[in-house]
């Protein structure tokens, strides 16, 4: 039997293997990529660094560059996935370290911008929508509501500061107020501003668990302190006394104070709303509650009424 180190020199003394590495070296020699490594480092490098190093080289050669040979992140080429090969010079060597790829750095600024939202309890339509969805699909109606919006954008833009008061979009069932708000949260996670969107009726009945759980304060304390908060459909919940002066009270008492700007859906106008926050669950009428809660409302936002067909029926 032929010893194994005799098999090797033969192989690579054969002419199919010479004319290949030759191929191949030549391969690498011509890639731009190379050429301007060793070019940068000519003081560095002799011919027998490039020899020795040639499998990093061909590695390097051969990659995919600037996303160039991948359809996408999911579709990468490359022995890392989404990492792309920058070459190096170590311990006399020519060596590859690997850094994120064009698709990677996308896709992780995506990721990024998602995290920018706290949904709690929205639909996640809601969440995905976007200005120029709202422009496009529904009608003229919607128009104020957009321009407020893209008002409110502009402000942060122009001086980096987000404005004080949101706005109250109230108006009949289906029309689109809370798209509105998940179109605003996706433009204000672009601009790395921290939302959280929360569909009140479900968030209340989750605050009276919350005191099994001992969880309560912190929740509040989450809500309360949101960068921009969205408050979806209030008026639609069963108002205790508890919810009304507790929860929904001490977070808006709070946004007014540290003028943080919060956003509010509604069926319900601002008069309509005093007076389903005057009658609690058990039928009793507090009138003067009712008026400081909506005073703290109407302090942190502007109405704006909001029509058109009612998109659910289609």
């Amino acid at each position: 039997m032929e010893h194994i180190g005799d098999t090797l020199k033969r192989v690579v003394k054969s002419p199919a293997f010479a004319a290949r590495y030759d191929e191949l070296r030549r391969e690498v020699m011509e890639s731009p990529g190379v050429q301007q490594f060793l070019t940068d480092h000519s003081t560095e490098v002799d011919g027998e660094v490039v020899e020795r190093s040639l499998g990093k080289l061909y590695e390097y050669a051969t990659a995919s560059h600037s996303c160039g040979k991948c359809p996408d992140l999911a579709g990468c080429v490359n022995i890392m996935n989404g990492f792309e090969p920058k070459l190096v010079l170590s311990r006399g060597l020519i060596d590859v370290e690997y850094t994120k790829c064009p698709n990677k750095l996308v896709d992780d600024d995506q990721r990024n911008i998602k995290k920018m939202i706290d949904s709690m309890y929205m639909p996640k339509d809601v969440m995905e929508a976007k200005l120029q969805s709202i422009d496009m699909f529904f009608d003229d109606s919607r128009v104020p509501a957009v321009r407020a919006a893209k008002d409110f954008l502009n402000a942060f833009d122009e001086t980096g500061k987000l404005p004080e008061r949101g706005m109250y979009i109230y108006g009949p069932f289906g029309i689109g107020k809370s798209f509105v708000l998940g179109a605003l949260a996706n433009e204000l996670a672009n601009r790395r501003i921290r939302t959280v969107a929360v569909y009140v009726p479900e968030f209340l009945r989750e605050m009276k668990q919350s005191i099994q759980d001992q969880t309560l304060n912190e929740k509040i304390d989450f809500v309360k302190n949101a960068q921009v908060l969205m408050l979806d459909d209030i008026g639609a919940e069963t108002m205790s006394a508890w919810t009304r002066d507790e929860v929904l009270g001490t977070i808006l008492q709070y946004r007014m104070a540290e003028k943080l700007p919060t956003f509010f859906t509604s069926n319900l106008s601002y008069a309509e709303l005093e007076d389903h926050l005057t009658y609690t669950q058990r039928g009793e009428k507090e009138a003067v509650k009712a008026a400081r809660i909506m005073e703290r409302v109407q302090m942190i936002s502007i109405p704006i009424r909001l029509d058109g067909e009612n998109r659910r029926d289609k």
